[in-house]
């Protein structure tokens, strides 16, 4: 029995209980609905580290003593958390792309190589990378005294207490709110779509326009993001299991 035939004898069983799900049957709609589903993953697997690295960096600069980076950095962290994903990302990509195109054009410098894809990505991982500072940067500030007194008493520069003391017990202290964030993130990739970028999202609005077959998308859609965030949860509970601090919560 071929693909075909079972896939069509599938929609012919889901059409008896009222699921439209005949776009299946098309060759161009499907693959660019499955193409949607491999976006959507690649925008994940891209802004998660993005988004980890960027948190990271933050934290350092919230938690450093020099003023002329914690204070830039806390003004960030607070605009960037107070304002709508979807806002920031029209405005990047509306505004700021448009300025940097003008100006490659004036430069003579040939096209803008920052595509709506690099903007998602660019703009999801800045985001949710503030949530991740904030998280860090309770952590840090959670490192006992006596911690940081033996560390330096060892010779440990700041930056080394930072990175060898500070940031492994912060991350994971805050480790669950980063996993927590990491499914919110994965939920975000989605605003891709109010810039035309092909995930699964914007490639269900392309097909449902056509077939009016929105409740049969959406499922499909809800069941996808249930995957990928099941799947990121695991990973976290994982971590939490193998980076849990002896005595800590018990």
């Amino acid at each position: 029995m071929s693909n075909a035939h079972l896939l069509t004898q599938g929609v012919d069983a889901l059409k008896g209980i009222g699921l439209n799900y005949a776009f299946v049957l098309d060759p161009a709609e499907r693959q660019a609905f499955v193409r949607g589903l491999g976006v959507t993953v690649q925008l994940a697997l891209l802004t998660i580290p993005g988004s980890l690295l960027a948190g990271v960096v933050m934290a350092a600069f919230l938690t450093s003593e020099r003023t002329w980076l914690a204070r830039p950095a806390r003004a960030f962290v607070e605009i960037t958390r107070n304002t709508p994903t979807l806002v920031q990302l029209y405005c990047a990509f509306l505004v700021l792309n448009m300025l940097i195109t003008e100006q490659l054009r004036d430069w003579g410098g040939g096209a803008n190589p920052l595509t709506p894809f690099v903007w998602v990505v660019v703009v999801v991982s800045l985001h949710k990378g503030v949530f991740h500072a904030e998280a860090l940067r309770a952590g840090i500030e959670a490192v006992p005294s006596t911690t940081l007194e033996a560390a330096r008493s060892l010779g440990f520069s700041q930056r080394q207490l930072l990175t060898r003391v500070q940031m492994p017990l912060a991350v994971r202290f805050a480790l669950p709110s980063l996993v927590n964030n990491l499914v919110d993130l994965v939920k975000m990739t989605a605003v891709a779509s109010a810039i035309a970028v092909g995930d699964v999202t914007y490639e269900s609005i392309m097909i449902w326009s056509q077939r009016d077959n929105v409740l049969e998308l959406l499922l499909l859609i809800l069941l996808w993001f249930c995957l990928l965030t099941w799947l990121v949860s695991l990973a976290g509970r994982w971590l939490e299991h193998r980076l849990r601090m002896p005595g800590y919560g018990q």
